[in-house]
């Protein structure tokens, strides 16, 4: 019988004309060529074919033709010959039934324009020598010569998602796993039928020493897919978890230590520990002053387009005054700093 035309729309044999306008509309909205712009090809050949399905399907003429004695019949005109033994049989159709009959198929693109309708049209570029354009109202663009326009395929809105991360994996770089689960337009890919799946990935970001909150990572088409539309980009956007110790400010680091007025006054080994697990001992030997603010070059955060490079630690001071003083701690102090007795 060659073609299946009946399987190509995806109906029964006993589809009526409804039944056979819905499939059309459904597979001619997957298959478009505009709507599969990575397998334009294919997705041309299956559309057409589609097309075809549907003009032999829908005129009762060539449908009766077709039910008889096949695809090569209908198209040659040519009834086959019975094997002998059944010729003259009460139930054998040994004549074609419109001995008039040629095949003429209808252009694949008139049948869409009927389905979809046509908001205008113009002149093709090049002058007297280009075609005759069509714009339909789904935004597909094409030329009376079967081409298909430059017009580019839709592609979903981009997808963000917040990627939290502890100041020490931002200090020291990470890697993470991120499971993702996802819709499948199987309509995107070579032979298929439109069917939409869910799959799950596992999809790997290294985060780089320095990376700051709001830097984004990209994963081109990881979003979910529908038929004739280009996936969204999958976005991550790190986000920085607060630490008990430390504070950004840019690359350098912010500590608030608290000390006592002896240790301001006298001086004190201050001991801190960095992101990357150090011990960093830090002499105080000057007054400090409550809202004083050191600065320790170099052990802040990596700058990520400079990796060589670091920011500063910066330690704002408060300093925790006694709450009462004896007479005799007074008059101590009052001599120490040179007051009278």
């Amino acid at each position: 019988m060659g073609v299946d035309y009946y399987n190509v729309l995806k109906v029964n044999r006993n589809a009526s004309e409804d039944d056979l306008r819905r499939a059309y509309r459904r597979l001619a909205m997957i298959w478009h060529p505009d709507k599969n712009p990575r397998n334009n090809r294919d997705a041309e050949a299956k559309f057409k074919q589609i097309s075809e399905a549907y003009d032999v399907l829908s005129d009762p003429q060539k449908r009766q033709i077709y039910d008889l004695y096949g695809e090569e019949a209908l198209k040659s005109g040519q009834v086959p010959t019975p094997p002998a033994s059944t010729r003259g049989g009460p139930h054998h159709h040994s004549h074609h039934p419109n001995p008039s009959f040629r095949f003429d198929p209808r252009d694949a693109d008139d049948i869409y324009e009927e389905f979809f309708g046509q908001d205008g049209s113009g002149t093709g570029a090049g002058g007297a020598g280009g075609g005759r354009s069509r714009v339909y109202k789904d935004g597909f663009f094409r030329t009376s010569n079967g081409d298909y326009g430059n017009q580019a395929p839709r592609k979903a809105t981009p997808v963000e998602n917040l990627l939290p991360c502890s100041l020490e994996e931002l200090y020291k770089g990470a890697k993470k796993k991120m499971k993702i689960s996802r819709t499948i337009s199987e309509s995107y890919g070579v032979f298929l039928e439109g069917k939409i799946r869910t799959v799950e990935e596992i999809l790997s970001i290294d985060i780089k020493p320095g990376w700051k909150k709001g830097t984004k990572i990209t994963f081109p088409e990881k979003g979910n897919q529908e038929p004739g539309v280009i996936p969204a980009d999958l976005i991550f956007v790190v986000d920085e978890k607060p630490h008990l110790v430390f504070k950004r400010d840019g690359n350098d680091l912010v500590v608030d230590k608290e000390i006592t007025l002896l240790e301001a006054l006298t001086g004190k080994a201050l001991e801190l520990k960095t992101l990357d697990g150090r011990n960093l001992e830090i002499q105080l030997t000057d007054i400090i002053k409550p809202g004083d603010e050191m600065v320790v070059p170099n052990e802040g955060m990596p700058i990520s387009k400079e990796p060589r490079k670091k920011g500063n630690l910066r330690i704002k001071f408060d300093v925790k005054y006694p709450s009462r003083l004896t007479s005799e701690q007074k008059s101590d102090l009052k001599r120490v700093l040179g007051g009278s007795s």
